[in-house]
């Protein structure tokens, strides 16, 4: 039995001596390791923040104070000291763990977090509401008061939401503590000016000082004394871990540190002061992205959330231990970071950025060959838009990378600063519709349906990566407005690996020549058609090869519908005409998305919308499992889309219109 094993809730961990602590936290990194090497998950984030989670556990009661986690991705060694252990084999899968907080999972959880920047704002919310409660910690009146923490980390200080909660936590007349956990990383590099203070902080010769003597320090202390009594009381040494001109305190936050995030002396030491502090305060943490274990240090990007992967040679904990990450094919993700390229070098004008997500995007290469011509801005989403928009004010053609949970952080700028004004920004939206083991917090569900309020956006799907790149090639030339793409978190496919159709404005592909009944499809055998479907995106085929096993028994025409705005009016009049029932796909809400579109366009045709079936995602939310068993979950698998396709013919033969 391990020392974790012992650990049923921090009531157990705060029993432990200190000295012990080392020895929990070498526990909870093999128990992260071992299961993340199994399942993939968010490993590097975690094994980071093992001493300071254990350190904020063992020094706060958060079955009664406020954790609120800001990038949720660093909350595995949190659920592993709040009863959750059990839990872990199953990571990720709705029977186990989730990857970020769940209050579903437990009282220790109070949001569920996975976008970033949002924890101090949300902390601000919690620490105003206990006042008014009158349960705020307060030394003098309410000495068993609630504390608010809030951790921040991973580069998301710099996200505009977390400036806006830091302005506003300036002005608390209370406790609250806001943990700036300083790992120099993001996913990747962070970037910017303010990245750039942290950087030259850390090397500086002030943390080098505080880390070589805090426990000196603070030994001195006279007991029981708050920090600000310390402040006055221990001289020139304390007060070189106490900022008067510190950045924060621009915000009216008093600042401490940086300290050593993986000394638990320090840390406990710092925390219990900060603990009973009545006044806003950031303690500056510094911790190392993937520690224990040289692979994962080294390499803490690629390690940020890796699939499953292999020990390939030595002992995982071994410097030279050289390790495989597990693939089951080409991504689309590496697909557009190619396409972007051969864009880039055939079109001058071409320009690109992420958002903090280079390797997520697709965008490695191209920031490494044109540094004057592609960006990471860091986690900013919104000025990443803005800045796209004033690209394409210039004449350049710009193309944003940028997850699809991500984009709505980002949708007032794309409507005032793009759509308003005719700008062509180009959107790459990765990661759309259902992502697995992310869960709720990072499904790409929305897109389609706020993009679609937009006067002059064009929005489409990839199917494979033939379609991918033509549409991309599609957005380069088209120059009215906004256009976007979105692909999923998945493996190309290679069933329709032949030539490619170019992207003509609103019009669909068909998929099975012989049953096609478009209009401008000269020549081609309709007759008998009894189905049709379109689909949009990467479910086209899924469609096809449901209409395969369906058989020849149920004549079924699929489409590749391309575009959900505009949508192919002409096929779907020459369809719905023909009284053959139509059924529409799409891995986006049912709510406002490409089906409500075709919905909408039937209508506006005085055509019969009852022919029309909508699959899609529910109007609920979906929790974490493997993509697979999420898409069987909603009827978008094989499966799924081969029953109604079945239904959709016994509906034909029930309500038979002859053909006109």
């Amino acid at each position: 039995m391990t020392l974790l094993d012992t650990i049923k809730s921090p009531r157990d961990l705060r029993a432990l001596p200190v000295a012990k602590l080392p020895e929990l936290a070498q526990d909870i990194r093999n128990a992260i390791l071992g299961q993340v090497v199994k399942t993939g998950g968010h490993l590097a984030p975690n094994l980071g923040v093992v001493e300071l989670t254990i350190a904020l556990h063992y020094v706060f009661d958060f079955a009664y104070d406020r954790l609120l986690f800001d990038v949720g991705h660093q909350c595995y060694p949190h659920k592993l000291l709040t009863g959750r252990a059990h839990l872990l084999g199953k990571l990720r899968t709705r029977e186990g763990m989730a990857g970020f907080p769940e209050p579903r999972e437990s009282e220790y959880d109070l949001f569920s977090v996975g976008h970033a920047g949002t924890g101090i704002s949300t902390a601000v919310g919690m620490a105003r509401g206990d006042a008014i409660n009158k349960e705020a910690f307060d030394p003098t009146t309410n000495p068993n008061g609630r504390r608010v923490v809030s951790i921040i980390g991973d580069a998301s200080i710099v996200n505009g939401v977390a400036m806006e909660g830091l302005n506003n936590a300036g002005t608390l007349k209370r406790q609250f503590l806001v943990i700036l956990n300083d790992n120099g990383m993001s996913i990747s590099k962070p970037q910017g000016a303010l990245s750039q203070y942290f950087d030259k902080l850390r090397v500086s010769h002030l943390y080098s000082d505080v880390k070589k003597s805090a426990k000196k320090r603070l030994e001195g202390m006279p007991g029981g004394q708050t920090i600000r009594q310390a402040v006055h009381a221990a001289g020139e040494a304390t007060k070189a871990m106490y900022h008067e001109d510190a950045w924060f305190e621009h915000f009216g936050l008093k600042t401490m540190g940086p300290i050593d995030g993986h000394d638990f002396e320090t840390l406990v030491h710092f925390l219990r002061e900060a603990r009973d502090f009545d006044r806003p305060m950031v303690l500056h943490v510094k911790t190392t992205k993937g520690k224990g274990y040289g692979f994962a240090e080294k390499d803490a990007t690629r390690f940020h959330s890796p699939n499953a992967f292999n020990k390939v040679d030595g002992e995982l904990d071994d410097e030279g231990c050289r390790v495989e990450l597990k693939s089951d094919g080409r991504s689309f993700t590496t697909a557009v970071g190619d396409a972007v390229m051969s864009l880039m070098e055939r079109d001058p004008k071409v320009v690109v950025c992420t958002a903090a997500m280079p390797d997520g995007t697709g965008l490695t290469k191209a920031l490494a060959k044109y540094p004057d011509r592609a960006w990471d801005v860091g986690i900013c989403e919104s000025h990443a838009m803005d800045m796209m928009a004033g690209l394409a004010k210039t004449g350049s053609k710009p193309f944003f990378a940028v997850y699809c949970t991500f984009l709505q952080r980002a949708f007032d700028q794309a409507f005032q600063e793009v759509s308003l004004q005719g700008l062509p920004v180009r959107l790459l939206l990765d990661r759309a519709g259902l992502v697995g083991g992310d869960g709720a917090v990072h499904h790409g569900f929305c897109d389609v349906s706020i993009l679609r309020t937009l006067p002059g956006a064009v929005i489409m799907a990839a199917m494979d990566e033939p379609s991918l790149i033509a549409s991309m090639e599609f957005m380069r030339g088209y120059e009215t407005g906004l256009s976007s793409v979105r692909y999923p978190r998945d493996v190309v496919s290679s069933k329709f690996a032949n030539e490619c159709p170019k992207f003509e404005l609103g019009k669909a592909r068909c998929l099975t020549p012989t049953l096609n009944v478009h209009p401008r499809a000269l020549g081609a055998e309709s007759q008998g058609t009894q189905v049709a479907i379109m689909a949009f995106g990467t479910p086209a085929i899924t469609a096809a090869e449901a209409a395969e096993l369906v058989g020849p028994g149920i004549k079924t025409a699929v489409y590749d519908a391309r575009f959900a705005k505009p949508v192919d009016r002409e096929l779907i009049r020459a369809i719905l005409e023909r009284g053959i029932p139509l059924i529409t796909i799409e891995d986006h809400s049912i709510v406002g998305g490409f089906g409500t579109a075709v919905l909408e366009a039937a209508q506006e045709m005085s055509l019969d919308a009852s022919l029309v079936t909508r699959l899609g995602l529910p109007d609920s939310w979906i929790y974490q499992d493997s993509r697979a068993k999420q898409l069987a979950e909603v009827g978008l698998d094989v499966a799924g889309i081969a029953k109604a396709i079945r239904d959709a013919a016994a509906l034909r033969e029930r309500t038979f219109i002859p053909a006109k």
